[in-house]
């Protein structure tokens, strides 16, 4: 699974911008992030889990485990 065709993909869907997140994520965690930053840590894979927690609830999703059968 590629995590940033994934999100962007629904950032698209959403008619949303990567700026709009980062600023969502800064206010969230109290810390400063760039859009390139935010964007880096996508393309990488190195998004935590509470980033990503914060990106989907955004965008209108949730994490949801599921035990497989």
């Amino acid at each position: 699974m590629n995590i940033y065709a994934e999100i962007k993909k629904l950032i698209a869907e959403e008619a949303t911008t990567l700026t709009y997140l980062a600023e969502c994520i800064s206010k969230q965690k109290n810390k400063h992030y760039t859009v390139q930053n935010l964007s880096n840590k996508i393309k990488k894979g190195t998004v935590n889990f509470n980033e990503l927690s914060v990106i989907l609830k955004e965008l209108g999703y949730i994490i949801k485990f599921e035990q497989k059968k």
